[in-house]
């Protein structure tokens, strides 16, 4: 009789001698799922609004909550902040309720975007959806909620408007020698759109990347948020930069100018903020905010294509 012949498996011959390797782990899945998640706008969009609602469910006025919430807050600090520094309340009150509408949307992309897969743990493990959907999510839910405030914009520019549509100085209230001088509100204010529209794509970037972090390594959203209190007082939002410019009053602080423009979050308040009240954005801030765009962006692609597969599993 003849010994039966053996044959080797088809993964251990030498034509084959390795299993195929996963893709999973390239940047081309990464850049799928978030061209899929933008696709999926139907589902982002109406979970966003979804939640709005059920957070203002069975309320009288609804989300518009949110725009009486900003509206006294913005009056109450600018009546403060405006006796503080000796400033006139017609330009004082527009630049703190708008630089205040725009850090809410910031803050809230940050602190909401920590928990953007956690908070979604049910829809992750139940649905087969790309993971950039829940972060749109969150960033449509911030651009609502940005939009129903810009409601009090509307309305405290529209009291202040003849103090606004000439050059003006913070300071003094109109342009004078000792102050510095804005133009005016005109129709380079447009600019604002396309700058609101640069702060969105950075919050879904951030919303990413700090949502794989932080569900990896939950301590992450504490560190976060203590810092994002801190960063409102060192970001020029309820008290003017001008002042620290020569003629400003307060020129034995200068020194911390330097400090100011290395801050990003002043940037990204700056070029929505200003030309929304009549000032004059810096090419500067721009390039700031496109670098971090670039920048942002490729580390989150990094951080998805490395770790998009394993959310499921950490959620």
């Amino acid at each position: 009789m003849h010994a039966a012949s053996t044959v080797e498996p088809p993964e251990m011959t030498a034509t084959n001698p390795t299993p195929p390797v996963s893709d999973s782990r390239t940047f081309k899945r990464a850049i799928e799922d978030i061209k899929a998640g933008v696709s999926h706008r139907e589902l982002w969009s109406h979970l966003g609004w979804q939640d709005i609602k059920q957070r203002y469910r069975r309320s009288v006025i609804g989300p518009f909550w949110i725009t009486i919430s900003q509206g006294v807050i913005a009056l109450g600090l600018g009546l403060l902040y405006s006796q503080l520094f000796n400033l006139h309340i017609q330009t004082f009150l527009p630049y703190i309720s708008t630089g205040f509408i725009v850090w809410t949307f910031i803050s809230g992309c940050l602190t909401e975007g920590m928990e953007t897969f956690i908070s979604n743990e049910g829809l992750i493990k139940q649905m087969p959806a790309p993971l950039s959907v829940y972060a749109l999510r969150t960033v449509w839910r911030q651009t609502l909620m940005f939009v129903h405030n810009l409601i009090v914009y509307v309305i405290i520019v529209s009291i202040f408007f003849t103090s606004l549509n000439h050059q003006y100085g913070l300071q003094e209230g109109v342009c004078t020698d000792v102050g510095l001088c804005h133009p005016g509100i005109g129709w380079y204010s447009l600019s604002a759109l396309p700058a609101f529209l640069l702060l969105a794509i950075n919050a879904g970037w951030v919303t990413l990347m700090l949502g794989v972090i932080s569900t990896r390594y939950r301590d992450i959203p504490q560190v976060i948020s203590s810092l994002i209190q801190l960063l409102f007082y060192l970001t020029p939002i309820v008290w003017p930069v001008d002042q620290l410019y020569h003629g400003g009053g307060r020129e034995a602080v200068s020194w911390a100018l330097p400090f100011i423009h290395l801050n990003p979050l002043y940037h990204f308040i700056q070029i929505i903020r200003a030309p929304l009240i009549g000032q004059q954005v810096s090419i500067n801030s721009w390039f700031v905010v496109i670098g971090i765009t670039v920048v942002g962006w490729v580390l989150a692609l990094l951080v998805m294509r490395n770790y998009r597969a394993r959310v499921s599993y950490w959620v």
